[in-house]
């Protein structure tokens, strides 16, 4: 009986090891190994990353990060999860990486996460409904009812500008807000609002300013895995050189949205 018990509890112990060790592979074990790396991203953020009419999961953001795993020789798993919680997800090791165009624009995240290569650039824009005339630029929306995720650099640039943060998980109810009166004004992604006024012609709304500044988007991982992005960085160059960029670019956007 004590000998069963032993071996139970050295099996135990053995099981307990393995998962502490898979626990603390690294990113760059994984992408050594050829294993799966794990990618937290919105799904609701056209054209970055959605979903199409058949389901699939794609964007730009989605498939420049399926052709850099394609390039490490990885798999790619995908999270899906509200923005205000993708970044506190990734610090808890929820993700390895976040493909959200995200820019690591404040000291906060820049002490906390690193950024590969970007793999876009793009700049804010601010929103309102089509009979608006009193929101012309970034410093009318003080005071103003302003629809935006609590921690998006969109959020940050809002609060800024003394906005009244109408708290919101993403752009399409932000600009459903707008539609419906319960707010006035959104910062969002140039790119991003580009695409949705294209597609929705009759929504009512339109850009009244665009940021002349431009950042760069890259995937984003917590801090000691510089030596993985180094590798995913070298294979974002190598995407940019081979055309890739360029044609998903076009593909989404209908231009090269990769170069400065």
């Amino acid at each position: 009986m004590l000998k069963q018990l032993s071996v139970i509890a050295v099996s135990v112990i053995a099981l307990a090891t393995s998962a502490t060790s898979l626990a603390k592979e690294t990113l760059l074990e994984r992408i050594n190994a050829k294993g799966t790396i794990i990618v937290g991203t919105e799904g609701t953020y056209a054209p970055f990353t959605y979903h199409d009419a058949s389901g699939k999961l794609t964007g730009y953001d989605v498939e420049v990060t399926r052709a850099v795993a394609e390039k490490l020789g990885v798999k790619v798993e995908f999270k899906e999860t509200q923005w205000d919680a993708m970044l506190a997800g990734l610090k808890a090791d929820r993700f390895d990486l976040v493909a959200n165009q995200v820019g690591l624009t404040t000291p906060e995240r820049q002490a906390t996460f690193d950024k590969s290569e970007a793999y876009s650039w793009s700049g804010a824009a601010l929103v309102v409904r089509n009979d608006e005339e009193k929101i012309k630029q970034a410093s009318d929306v003080k005071g103003v009812k302003t629809a935006q995720t609590l921690s998006s650099n969109y959020g940050e640039l809002a609060r800024d500008n003394g906005a009244n943060i109408v708290p919101i998980d993403g752009m399409a109810q932000g600009l459903l807000l707008i539609q419906q009166k319960r707010a006035d004004a959104t910062f969002n992604d140039n790119l991003a609002l580009l695409d949705y006024l294209k597609k929705n012609p009759k929504s009512g709304l339109k850009i009244v300013w665009e940021s002349p500044e431009k950042v760069g988007a890259g995937l984003v991982a917590n801090k000691g895995n510089q030596e993985a992005l180094n590798k995913i960085s070298a294979a974002i160059v190598e995407l940019q050189k081979d055309g890739t960029l360029k044609k998903l670019g076009e593909q989404f956007f209908g231009r090269d949205i990769s170069m400065k």
